[in-house]
């Protein structure tokens, strides 16, 4: 098994903190934007999004003149979210009530155009109740409903909140996405989305850009919110490769020490092997004998070789049992007081096993270790089934997410699809590392400045000198730069391919050329100037917790000399020697105080190609061969971009060398350089004989 990302965090206990009116640091943010008519909450799971929305929504209501509110949820378990709350208790001026009748997710009867359900929501709005919680379905059919009957006018001055926005989409085939884009066009309604991806989507957009100028963007990141726990102070993204069926992989990742969320694969998909039922059956014989099954709580008895009893909830069954299950794990066991009973709500259940569920709003705090089988195409499900395990509690110092993907075989039919798998998992941990990342934001460092090459302001957000560093010349590039960066590195990584992992590919083709060719693909009528910048950002954002963890491992060089005069790093982790770097804002702020930071330096870095050697660690030679030979036969040839990428390089290498680059070298770079030098001899050469013709 191979540990991609190692993030540490600071246990700072900050993002449980409340305000006087009893507000965690997130929700105060969001509360302070209550004013927007159309506001947009990214914020990860467990920072309190259901919460915050109350906050605004009673500010609606009572302040702001709106009459109702309608949330709405992708499924009516996450609807408990929303439940009746005091908040009067901690500070606030209002309790959230919602009465059972107008809660539509009580019950779990499947949603239709004309059911009880969609009646209730037409009820609501000629009634004199203030909130009602019902799923997108619900809302989708309600709204047909009412608009026919009563026109769009009866949803003007009411609060419409979309839990889990990354369900909705700009493409005029998603219903929900086209109503949403009429309310806001109207502009007589105020309308909250919230969610735990940070893209706007990942093969088509959740919002167009002129409905997404709309809204005032409020943004809480996954590091300020991890940093903030009381507990849980690191998380790992693995992978492990398996051969054969995926349970053969399974005895060398599944911990059944740990509390953990198996997320079987999609069904058609080429990791599923057989009948869903004969899968959980397969897994639950790896891990034990099974003993039966408790009625009250329908969790599976399985005891281990070394005489452990584990209760193991089966959700992948969809019989009349799952409703138990489901209820079961739902329910917290309390103590006397009245509290959480912490010991034994941790002792409930100790592995569940899912497919298409557990996930988004899944609330399992005790969740150690997600173990999804199969490459997730999707990186808002990604982030989704990892933000099971991100909760902060007791007991619980790490977190683990591990994806048991197929090992690139030597079969000729399959290498292709295995190697593309492979790289879209490393593509993905990249990804996470970025999206756990603090907010990074650069500025040009010049000869005397007295700013400090480092330093984090009070959300977290950590400004870095780049000397060379081109600025966004306008507004447009600086709004992209400091707006859109989430979005440009998830493009930038679903745009890996062997192209950028091959041997011979220069560094400056991943942070030049394809960068560069996504944001122009992205923004029209950009200039030269305005793309590079956005470049160079873009760069420096992947690049540098690369360069970080390479000087890491070097010792911080032995130059340093006791350059790094900052503050000592926190406490060190379970496997690092005391004194080393522990959060990734230590990482960085030791390396810039060692090395001087510039755009050279940054472009000088293949992020995927070192986080692919990573992941090579754990081939062995003769696979690796075979999937190297497969990533060449993968890559394009040359293009005119890659060639004019490497004519700087080429330059270099003439002057250092005093010949130019042989074709024959053993060398793979060398090779590649001569091969562009020849491409472009021949390219000057016909552009010649045109202009001669």
């Amino acid at each position: 098994m191979v540990e991609m990302v190692k993030v540490a965090y600071g246990q700072s206990g900050a993002s449980k903190t409340t305000n006087a009116l009893g507000q965690r640091p997130m929700q105060a943010r969001a509360y302070a934007a209550r004013g927007a008519q159309c506001l947009l909450l990214k914020a990860p799971p467990a920072a309190g999004k259901s919460r915050a929305l109350m906050f605004i929504a009673l500010d609606k209501m009572h302040h702001q003149g709106l009459g109702k509110t309608i949330v709405c949820v992708p499924e009516t378990s996450i609807g408990a979210s929303f439940r009746s709350t005091p908040l009067t208790k901690d500070g606030f001026d209002h309790d959230w009530v919602v009465e059972d009748r107008w809660n539509l997710c009580l019950s779990g009867v499947e949603d239709a155009p004309n059911s009880q359900k969609v009646k209730a929501f037409s009820e609501f709005l000629s009634s004199a109740a203030r909130v009602l919680v019902c799923t997108h379905a619900t809302f989708r059919f309600g709204f047909d409903a009412v608009e026919q009957a009563r026109g769009i006018e009866a949803f003007d001055d009411i609060f419409l909140a979309i839990d889990e926005f990354h369900h909705v989409s700009a493409a005029d085939n998603n219903r929900l996405g086209e109503i949403l884009r009429r309310i806001v066009r109207r502009e007589k309604s105020h309308v909250m989305a919230m969610t735990g991806s940070y893209f706007r989507g990942d093969a088509v957009p959740v919002l167009r850009p002129e409905d997404e100028e709309r809204f005032t963007i409020v943004t809480y990141s996954y590091y300020e919110q991890l940093d903030g726990y009381e507990y849980l102070k690191s998380l790992g993204v693995n992978y492990s490769f398996y051969r054969g069926q995926y349970v053969n992989g399974l005895p060398e990742v599944l911990d059944t020490r740990l509390k953990t969320i198996i997320h079987i694969p999609h069904r058609g998909s080429a990791e599923a092997f057989g009948d869903k039922y004969d899968e959980v059956g397969r897994i639950i014989d790896l891990i034990g004998e099974h003993k039966g099954r408790d009625p009250d709580t329908g969790f599976d008895q399985v005891e281990t070789a070394d005489g452990r009893v584990l209760r193991i909830a089966d959700l992948v069954d969809d019989g009349p049992g799952r409703d138990i299950v489901k209820a079961a794990l739902s329910r917290e066991v309390r103590g006397p007081d009245g509290r959480r009973d912490d010991a034994g709500d941790r002792a409930k259940v100790d592995i569940i096993i899912a497919l298409g569920m557990a996930k988004e709003g899944f609330d399992w705090v005790w969740c150690e270790h997600a173990l999804t089988i199969g490459y997730r195409a999707s990186l808002t499900e990604i982030i989704q089934i990892i933000g099971r395990a991100t909760r902060d509690a007791p007991g619980k110092p790490r977190a683990l997410f591990t994806n048991l993907v197929a090992e690139p075989g030597v079969e000729t039919g399959a290498v292709t699809d295995a190697v593309n798998d492979m790289l879209k998992a490393i593509s993905g941990s990249l990804l996470m590392e970025q999206v756990m990342a603090p907010n990074f934001r650069f500025y040009r460092r010049e000869d005397g400045d007295i700013r400090e090459p480092i330093s984090v302001d009070g959300q977290g957000q950590v400004t870095i000198g780049i000397r060379g560093l081109m600025e966004p010349p306008t507004e447009r590039a600086r709004d992209i730069c400091e707006k859109d960066m989430n979005d440009l590195v998830a493009s930038a990584c679903q745009a890996m391919d062997a192209r950028v992992l091959a041997p011979d590919t220069a560094p400056e083709v991943a942070t030049q050329m394809i960068l560069t060719d996504i944001i122009e693909r992205r923004y029209e009528n950009l200039s030269v100037d305005e793309t590079e910048a956005i470049r160079q950002d873009l760069a420096a954002r992947m690049n540098i917790l690369t360069l970080a963890r390479r000087e890491a491992a070097t010792g911080f060089s032995e130059a340093a000399n006791g350059v790094f005069e900052g503050p000592p790093p926190l406490v060190a982790g379970d496997d690092e020697p005391a004194g080393a770097p522990n959060t990734l804002f230590d990482l960085v702020r030791k390396f810039i105080n060692v090395r001087e930071l510039d755009i050279d330096l940054i472009d000088s870095v293949n992020a995927f190609r070192e986080r692919f050697e990573v992941a090579s660690k754990s081939l062995d030679s003769s696979l690796l061969a075979h999937v190297q030979t497969a990533m060449v036969a993968m890559r394009v040839q040359m293009t005119e971009e890659e060639a004019r990428t490497l004519w700087v390089r080429i330059k270099r290498f003439r002057a250092q060398e005093g010949r130019e680059p042989n074709v024959h070298a053993s060398d793979p770079m060398e090779k590649r350089m001569a091969e562009a030098l020849a491409w472009l001899k021949n390219r000057k050469a016909q552009m010649m004989r045109d202009g001669a013709g």
